[in-house]
């Protein structure tokens, strides 16, 4: 296949879906992966969907992607297996990896989560039923054995594991990150609420999912707790209150001083990553000393989102679990690595 047929492609599968998004057919496939999965919902799901038309198979978006790169990114001499291991904890989340590998002229090997299987093997029906010459560069597979190249995304543990049996070929190993805020006590009401979306999206599963908030000494969370309260219903999700619970009852027996609006416990903490339900917070005292504090960290933060000229990559309030095509995760250019495979 062609470059351009590629892009006419996945742009012809982006219409498909937004066609078919609120069918009722489409319905009992979004029920199904529903069921494979205790945190998915018919809201964060569609949500999901939504984002990847929207940013990943628009063709305005894919064509100034493209244009980013050289053409010869798109035309290796000769094709070669990647085998893509994708996580489950939110819906779609190997999706970027597979539109890369697939636009870049190389043939993508996908091994699915059995949590997040149903809406891949939905997609990858609909291409082929658009252009069966996918078929050649798109395969589902229980095992990736002889690959040419690799691309992996797990936790901590099994990075160490994708490390080992990985080493001997190209690869790019995804480990465990985290993503925080920072704010400096001017932020608006929507700014804090679209703040809120960054938190609570796919119940704070995700790496982007905000974990930490970084705020001036004496900062006041009266503002911040009421613009997220439309986020209330969150504790209607038996895992998600579950969790709620769990820690909430830690922190009082105890006497772990922590905030609570009866759906998120905030708690003053040095970490990064924060237990579901919970949100660690922690004060500055100037910009300066806590943007070299994050550039310490980098390796363990995915995204930082805040209106302060904090760091260069940094996203807007509401802007961290919308990634475009270029927005790799840990920052490892994707098609850089391809074209070197």
């Amino acid at each position: 296949m062609k470059l351009e047929e590629r892009i006419v492609l996945f742009s012809e599968l982006g219409k498909s879906l937004s066609q078919k998004i609120e069918t009722e057919d489409f319905q009992e496939v979004l029920t199904y992966a529903k069921s494979k999965n205790g945190w998915f919902t018919i809201d964060n799901l569609k949500n999901s969907i939504q984002t990847i038309i929207d940013k990943y198979l628009n063709e305005s978006e894919l064509r100034k992607f493209i244009a980013l790169y050289p053409l010869e990114y798109f035309e290796p001499n000769e094709p070669k297996k990647v085998g893509i291991i994708a996580a489950g904890n939110i819906p779609l989340v190997g999706i970027q990896d597979l539109i890369h590998v697939v636009l870049a002229g190389h043939i993508a090997v996908f091994k699915a989560s059995t949590q997040d299987e149903i809406l891949i093997q939905y997609i990858i029906r609909e291409l082929k039923s658009f252009n069966s010459d996918i078929e050649q560069f798109l395969v589902l597979a229980d095992r990736l054995n002889n690959m040419d190249a690799y691309i992996a995304t797990g936790s901590g543990n099994t990075s160490r594991y994708f490390d080992y049996y990985f080493a001997s070929k190209p690869h790019i190993i995804r480990k465990n990150r985290t993503s925080v805020a920072v704010l400096n006590g001017t932020e608006t009401k929507i700014e804090l609420a679209n703040l809120g979306n960054d938190i609570f999206s796919y119940f704070g599963l995700g790496c982007r999912n905000i974990a930490k908030l970084f705020v001036p000494t004496g900062y006041d969370f009266t503002s911040f707790f009421e613009a997220i309260e439309y986020w209330n219903t969150i504790s209607m999700h038996s895992k998600y209150n579950n969790n709620y619970d769990y820690m909430k009852s830690i922190y009082l027996v105890n006497g772990v001083q922590h905030l609570d609006n009866g759906f998120l416990l905030l708690k003053n903490d040095e970490n990064l990553a924060s237990p579901i339900s919970t949100l660690f917070y922690e004060n500055y005292t100037d910009l300066d000393t806590l943007e070299k504090g994050l550039t310490s960290q980098k390796e363990e933060i995915q995204v930082i989102v805040s209106k302060s000229p904090i760091a260069q990559t940094s996203y807007g309030f509401g802007e961290s679990q919308s990634p475009g095509l270029a927005d790799y995760a840990d920052n490892v250019d994707t098609m850089k690595f391809l074209s070197t495979i």
